[in-house]
């Protein structure tokens, strides 16, 4: 009798394999690093963008309350320049002074330190800067200086980056360093509605710090995105400056747009040095003493609540300066007068050292100036048929790429702001001349600039104390 050599069908069939397919087996034995990352850069975005929204809100509400207390509460027993010196000079207080005692890296603009920090040269004290950017900011901002909101957001915005490695125990120093980038794109995204310029920024202003890599350019773009999403969802999705739009110059009249990128090349260098000779002298001022230092303080908050009342156009960022300006309503003698007075305002509140950025300002004297530019060109050049508006909005990107040296940044920040995307050629003319030529004149860029100053002035004071406790 034959052996039956068929196999029992029960016992025919393989035993199934538990294990995951050969794909997904490969996916989990994959680096979780850059994936963890990019999960963290979707938290960093949406945390700076809700900080950064409700960062402009607080100020909004503060400049909102501070005139509802003039107008109908304070000025009934206390006159009412009295009032505003009083008011504004409290709201300046509270950010100096937060600063001085708490975090004196979250003066000024903030971009410095976060640059520093990427290149392992600046602490990040998060627990620290975040609470005393945001309050701070807030009572400067909205006292009326002339201060953009952006240092602070792109501060803020580097230090949750750093807060949420230390929460989730990143170790990998290109996550780390990915993240921090991260949420200083985020910040700017949420300051301006800028994302793609807030990519940029970082990619262009930062590159000596900035590692390029999939990793981290990954975690710019999602993070910027996020914040943005985050600001559009809460606050407006229009664009932060409403201005007509123009069609783009002709050919014939670009030239225009290099000459006054190269007279802003000029102008930025100068501007550059003036912001380091001012901030000496108000060091020299206040001495580092805490009684001369909020004295200073109160002195120059208070002069911004009368300017408020009396001046108006002198004070705040510039964003609704801006759209004024290129309404036409200024004539030359008041262009110019707006311009040599927003540049000693500018000087005083940024350098003085309290919480804000130079973003804004910046824009508003590149608005009023290229306002005064296009006015004459269309006097002297009638034949052309151009807007002064369009040498204004030309203006706000050259003076922004001639001090910070981030042409493109410049051009997609303008754009993003205005919707004007009609005016890509001559921005880009008009930044590229600007650029060049400041490069040529020696000047470097402003945030290089004060993040060497810093460096260099926190190892001689270490210098000094090494040589005191010798002796």
């Amino acid at each position: 009798m034959t052996e039956n050599t068929q196999p029992d069908s029960a016992t025919s069939e393989a035993p199934k394999s538990t294990e995951p397919p050969h794909t997904i087996r490969r996916f989990l034995k994959r680096d979780k690093l850059p994936l963890s990352v990019l999960l963290l850069s979707v938290l960093t975005g949406l945390l700076v963008g809700l900080v950064g929204t409700f960062f402009q809100i607080a100020v909004h509400w503060v400049s909102k309350q501070r005139t509802e207390w003039l107008l109908h509460s304070i000025t009934n027993t206390v006159p009412l320049w009295l009032s505003a010196f009083l008011i504004s000079g409290i709201l300046a207080l509270i950010g100096y002074y937060l600063v001085f005692r708490f975090a004196p890296e979250a003066g000024g603009s903030g971009i410095p330190e976060i640059e520093g920090a990427m290149e392992e040269l600046r602490p990040v004290r998060w627990w620290r800067v975040i609470p005393v950017k945001f309050i701070g900011g807030v009572g400067t901002l909205g006292s009326g200086m002339v201060l953009g909101r952006e240092g602070p957001t792109v501060q803020m915005g580097g230090n949750i980056g750093r807060m949420l490695c230390d929460i989730f125990r990143l170790k990998d120093k290109d996550g780390r360093h990915a993240l921090l980038a991260a949420g200083s794109a985020a910040g700017l995204a949420a300051a301006f509605n800028a994302p793609l310029a807030s990519i940029m920024f970082v990619v262009e202003e930062m590159r000596p710090q900035f590692r390029y890599n999939l990793i981290s350019i990954k975690s710019v773009i999602i993070a910027a995105v996020t914040s943005d999403i985050v600001y559009r969802f809460i606050k407006d999705p229009h664009a932060i400056i409403s201005m007509p739009q123009y069609d783009g110059p002709g050919i014939n009249s670009l030239w225009l747009f290099l000459v006054l990128g190269m007279l802003f090349g000029v102008f930025g260098v100068a501007f550059n040095r003036m912001i380091t000779w001012t901030q000496d002298m108000i060091i020299r001022f206040h001495r580092n003493e805490l009684k001369r230092y909020l004295f200073m303080a109160c002195i120059i908050g208070g002069c911004f609540g009368l300017l408020l009342l009396y001046v108006p156009n002198l004070t705040g960022g510039g964003e609704e300066l801006i759209p004024h300006a290129i309404s036409g309503t200024f004539g030359l003698h008041v262009l110019m007068g707006l311009f040599i007075a927003r540049v000693v305002t500018t000087l005083l509140c940024f350098c003085s050292g309290a919480p804000g950025g130079i973003f804004a300002p910046m824009l508003a004297l590149g608005t009023l100036f290229g306002m005064f530019y296009g006015t004459c060109a269309q006097h002297f050049f009638p034949h052309l048929a151009i807007e002064p508006g369009v040498f204004a909005i030309a203006g706000m990107g050259a003076l922004f790429a001639a001090t910070v040296r981030a042409p493109i940044t410049g051009v997609l920040l303008v754009i993003e702001m205005t919707n004007n995307y009609h005016m890509i050629l001559p921005l880009l003319i008009t930044t590229l001349g600007a650029t060049l030529l400041a490069q040529m004149l020696g000047g470097q860029p402003i945030y290089s600039q004060l993040l060497h100053r810093t460096i260099k002035k926190e190892k001689l004071g270490q210098d000094t104390h090494s040589e005191m406790a010798n002796s």
